[in-house]
């Protein structure tokens, strides 16, 4: 199989993201941060950004329900920032490795469409990619099998020609039934590993 292409997940595979990160500047004490991240700020609730409700418009009945908390319910948008701690170790400098190499470069993210700024900004590798597909423009996440139509619709690659990196097993798994050469992101090791065997790197 000939490689020609390589797709990335962005969350936890270029961007060690965790809204850790910032509430435990906000809250006293590891309990409160897992406390809030499990009953206010939600990952289920953080869905709905990604399939493209806006930030304002989806905080206003949690803020509702917690006023309390509607201060640190809003830095879930405003300080978005502080929820990074730069690129997972390794996978920037593959990028600009392949980069060097002429290899095409996208990405496939599930990501609000309030932070696709900051995201090229703040992380100079994304400056490789070709195209990027995010969930909030399309309506639609991983691992649902219509966001995998949309980029193979956009890349000009056969899908078994572009190996994608994901640290999620059930969007890998979907890729990888849609057509897409896929690979669980674990580590740099790995992810070199899985270069390496398809000639990339």
């Amino acid at each position: 199989m000939a490689h020609k292409a390589v797709l990335w997940d962005l969350g936890k595979v270029l961007l060690d993201w965790s809204p850790a990160y910032l509430y435990r500047k906000i809250f006293r004490n590891e309990d409160a941060v897992q406390d809030f991240l499990g009953r206010v700020c939600t990952m289920e609730w953080h869905q709905a950004h990604d399939r493209g409700v806006p930030m304002a418009e989806n905080r206003r009945a949690l803020i509702a329900q917690y006023p309390e908390h509607e201060a640190a319910i809003t830095a879930w948008e405003t300080r978005f920032p502080e929820m990074l701690q730069g690129s997972v170790p390794g996978t920037a400098e593959a990028i600009e490795a392949l980069a060097a190499r002429g290899i095409p470069q996208y990405a496939l993210t599930n990501l609000p469409a309030e932070w696709v700024e900051p995201v090229n900004r703040l992380y100079p590798a994304m400056r490789h990619m070709r195209d990027t597909i995010v969930s909030a423009h399309e309506g639609v996440i991983k691992p649902d099998r219509r966001i995998y139509e949309i980029t193979a619709a956009r890349l000009p690659h056969d899908p078994a020609d572009v190996i994608f990196f994901d640290d999620r097993e059930a969007n890998v798994i979907a890729a990888r039934e849609f057509g897409f050469d896929s690979e669980l992101f674990t580590d740099e090791t790995k992810l070199r590993s899985d270069l390496a065997a398809r000639g990339l790197l």
